[in-house]
């Protein structure tokens, strides 16, 4: 009896991260309108339950009308620094453009992508 405790207090911690586990989901924020020819800084916000070298964040990215403007790549030794992280990039806005993201965990996969829509005034 006492070995299946002390099994199970050794595998509680890695057990508990499966059970609270989710998808990587990937919210945008940015402005909703600027002149042409701005620099806008997006900011990405990722948040997923789970950060062990078993289950992270794998990779992210950015599209701009569907052409990837940036992508950051994850490992089990270079995972993301916490479960909710956030990344910048910078864009430069010539015309109205929709700009989506999208995460992945490598257990459960992620949610739909996240969509900012910028317009020019």
């Amino acid at each position: 009896m006492r070995k299946r405790s002390i099994l199970f207090f050794l595998l509680f911690p890695v057990l508990s991260s499966f059970l609270l586990a989710n998808k990587t989901t990937v919210a945008l924020v940015g402005p909703e309108a600027v002149a042409a020819g701005t620099e806008v800084t997006i900011t990405v916000n990722v948040s997923h339950k789970g950060n062990s070298a078993f289950h992270y964040t794998n990779w992210v990215w950015v599209k701009a009308d569907g052409k990837e403007i940036v992508r950051w790549e994850f490992t089990a030794s270079r995972r993301p620094e916490s479960a909710d992280f956030s990344r910048e990039v910078k864009y430069t806005v010539s015309g109205p453009v929709e700009l989506t993201a999208q995460g992945n965990c490598v257990l459960h996969g992620g949610h739909e992508p996240a969509v900012l829509n910028i317009g020019v005034k």
